[in-house]
């Protein structure tokens, strides 16, 4: 996360409903439609408040004859029918209102949350980030969808029953008012417990699903260990955490829904008896009590159920405001205000100058320090050294996923924070050495390289790749999907895909994360030919694993601890000794084979990062 940007963990705990208003954005594209859900809305609205007038009217003249009484009753039907009209009208516009916004916010979302650096998921579990686009964004569609409406449907009815209550009996409202302030206090007061109690259950399934998205994601390990009882338990720990917190949430909830409701028709009930006292006297009519008690029941119905509703539209302003800090959340890599372009056609000259990085999770510890490099374009730069020396980190740095404590990196002389990382990255191939195999079709994970290919383009680009044959033998061959990250498929034909997508990219700068690391060696025979005729003409940089791609590369650079401390050609580097050499050497079962011999068998591999 950027530097001041709370992390979704680190995120206060302290909500209110007005956290809703940061919805307006993704509600006013349709204003049009909440203009009708609003008109029905008073509509139905004002016609509940009408009925009890025609009720009283029924009642007050119930000896007026039949003809009087039958317009009564077809008034009444009328305004029935008119509410049923109303009500499914706010019903259609005000679901629909809600779907529409709650999938706009998914896709506002997901569009922030997939253009973030690495930095940002260093600290949040994609299974959270799944929890908010899922479980968040459903809570803010049963508001939107439901609970606005009814909420302001019975403010309005509340609002209007208050006052009908008054002109019907000036009394009997005074003792109305005086019950008010006893159902507002348990609403207030456990109201507040509600959004703390609804904030931690929300977090708890958030931390629920993380846990089940890292265990199902690596479901072959967790097997492959007998770690399934232990990954069951874990789970069921943090599901059991999430239900107690909800159980105390209920709890809470149904103590403050049986007070309120308790309250609110104790009141009535105490009307009513000062009602039916009054019309024993004469100073009402039976009409007005009649008329009373249905604004009364109104008025209770309504404050019970915005009771309900309160706790809900707390709910969803937690979960609003979780999905706003995703959607607000800072990224310490920002493009410039007024981007360079890269000139094209891109030479491909890779320049970093006194680089220094640290990870931010672990920032006591030098990943590189001080490294300077140029690499020319069109040459074959191999990066070796034990795990953990920086391989990587330069092939991160080159695409700009994290920026350089000090120093700079540059592309054919231009600063990479002074460009569009979009822009440069489409100059840029890579096939990492853990390939991403999405679950799509054989040929549609070859186009991600590039997605305009022709389906000839893509066939080319396997071939090249040797991953044709096994494409084509695979049941619906290259409309084939290869299961989620790419299951169906061996480490080596994974990697092969990977390198198909990297030639059809045909770019600039070829970026190579130990490509062949996984392939057996009939094909690391035949894919390091395709990898050397790919690398013509072209700026490539080589994590080495087999020393036949080392032995191949114009220079070899040897890190050590973040540092360069060697880099020349392959004979010259076992020359001189140190620590290639001795890398070099504990790749042949026998030490005393000759290193430079070109005729050797290439060994197993080098040490990786």
């Amino acid at each position: 996360m950027a530097r001041g940007t709370p992390s979704l963990e680190d995120r206060p705990t302290s909500k209110k409903v007005g956290a809703l208003r940061a919805l307006l954005p993704f509600v006013l594209p349709y204003r049009g439609q909440v203009l009708i859900a609003l008109l029905a809305l008073a509509l139905t609205s004002a016609i509940s408040l009408v009925l009890p007038l025609a009720v009283r009217r029924v009642v007050d003249n119930f000896d007026d004859g039949a003809g009087l009484l039958n317009e009564y009753f077809g008034a009444a039907l009328a305004i029935v029918a008119l509410l049923a009209v109303g009500t499914a009208a706010r019903y259609f516009f005000v679901t629909r209102l809600g779907e529409r916004v709650v999938a706009d916010i998914r896709k506002a979302v997901f569009a922030r949350v997939v253009t973030l650096s690495p930095a940002f998921f260093e600290r949040v579990m994609t299974g959270e980030i799944l929890s908010r686009i899922t479980t968040d964004t459903t809570l803010i569609q049963s508001v939107i969808g439901s609970s606005l409406s009814i909420a302001l449907r019975n403010m309005l009815i509340l609002a209007g029953g208050l006052a009908m209550l008054a002109l019907t009996s000036v009394k009997l409202m005074a003792l109305v008012l005086l019950i008010v302030p006893s159902i507002l206090v348990p609403i207030i007061v456990l109201g507040r417990r509600l959004r703390r109690l609804s904030r931690a259950n929300q977090d708890r399934i958030a931390a629920s699903s993380g846990a089940a998205s890292e265990t199902l994601l690596a479901a072959q390990t967790v097997q492959a260990y007998t770690h399934e009882a232990r990954s069951i338990e874990q789970f069921d720990a943090a599901t059991e955490q999430s239900f107690d917190v909800a159980l105390t949430r209920i709890k809470t909830r149904a103590l403050m829904t049986a007070i309120v409701i308790f309250l609110i028709f104790a009141g009535v009930i105490g009307v009513l008896w000062m009602g039916a006292r009054d019309v024993r006297t004469g100073a009402m009519t039976a009409g007005q009590l009649v008329q009373f008690v249905i604004y009364a029941i109104l008025v209770a119905t309504s404050s019970g159920a915005l009771s309900e509703i309160w706790g809900e539209l707390q709910r969803a302003a937690g979960a609003t405001e979780r999905l706003g800090e995703l959607l607000a959340a800072e990224d310490n890599l920002t493009d410039p205000a007024n981007p360079v372009l890269l000139p094209r056609p891109v030479q491909g000259r890779i320049v970093l100058e006194g680089v220094s990085f640290h990870y931010p999770t672990r920032p006591d510890t030098s990943a590189l320090e001080g490294i300077s490099l140029t690499i020319h374009p069109g040459e074959t730069v191999a990066l070796v050294g034990p795990s953990g020396a920086g391989k990587t980190t330069v092939i991160q740095l080159v695409q700009r996923f994290w920026d350089p404590a000090t120093g700079r990196v540059t592309l054919d002389g231009i600063d990479l924070r002074d460009m569009r990382r979009d822009d440069f990255r489409q100059a840029m191939a890579l096939v990492p050495q853990d390939p991403v195999i999405f679950a799509a079709s054989a040929a549609d994970n070859i186009r991600l390289g590039r997605p305009d290919a022709t389906d000839a383009d893509v066939q080319a680009a396997a071939r090249a790749a040797h991953a044709d044959a096994f494409i084509q033998a695979l049941p619906m061959g290259y409309a084939t999907p290869l299961g989620e990250r790419g299951v169906m498929l061996s480490g080596g034909q994974r990697q092969r895909i990977a390198i198909a997508r990297a030639i059809l990219r045909d770019a600039p700068v070829l970026l190579l994360d130990e490509a062949t690391s996984a392939l057996d060696a009939e094909s690391e025979a035949l894919v390091q030919a395709a990898v050397a005729q790919l690398s013509e003409d072209r700026t490539t940089i080589v994590i080495a694993h087999r020393l036949a791609t080392v032995k191949k590369a114009d220079r070899i650079v040897v890190l050590e601890h973040g540092r360069i401390v060697a880099e020349g050609t392959h004979d010259a580097l076992v020359a001189e000794g140190g620590l290639y050499a001795r890398l070099a050497r504990m790749q042949f079962t026998d030490n005393a084979l000759p290193l430079v011999d070109e005729d050797a068998e290439p060994p197993s591999g080098l040490a990786a990062n």
